[in-house]
């Protein structure tokens, strides 16, 4: 029997119009149950190769041509879409970091992240109820 499972982290960014949910998944075989928001950032920004179990850090996101992408983009990065496409293709092209796996909707990011260990992710709306909530600076959200 697969048992799959994955961490969680919701918080907010405003919108145009509306107020978005973003939430962090990552595979249990990796992250751990609580983090800092400057390391959630630097796990994402490619900074972070390794969780300290010694698996390696697997990046998914939301592909920059959908809203949640662009939205993504701009709360986590505080970068434009080009910005941040040129941030990782930088990083890339120096050896520094692995590209991260870009997906066209949440629930493929989802499950790309449920079946690969080490895989951290964000997506913009709630993820399926086999979760555990990560803590970001003591705080289950924000």
């Amino acid at each position: 029997m697969v048992q799959t499972a994955f961490l969680v982290l919701i918080f907010s960014f405003s919108g145009h119009a509306q107020e978005k949910t973003l939430s962090v998944i990552s595979n249990v075989k990796g992250a751990p149950d609580e983090m800092t928001n400057a390391e959630l950032k630097s796990i994402l920004k490619g900074e972070k190769q390794r969780w300290s179990n010694s698996v390696p850090v697997v990046i998914a996101l939301m592909k920059s041509t959908t809203d949640a992408g662009r939205g993504i983009s701009k709360k986590i990065f505080e970068m434009d879409v080009d910005e941040f496409n040129k941030y990782w293709l930088a990083l890339v092209f120096q050896g520094k970091a692995k590209a991260p796996y870009f997906f066209h909707s949440a629930s493929e990011l989802e499950t790309f992240v449920t079946e690969t260990p080490g895989a951290i992710g964000v997506i913009e709306t709630p993820p399926s109820a086999k979760i555990r909530q990560i803590s970001i600076d003591g705080k289950k959200s924000f």
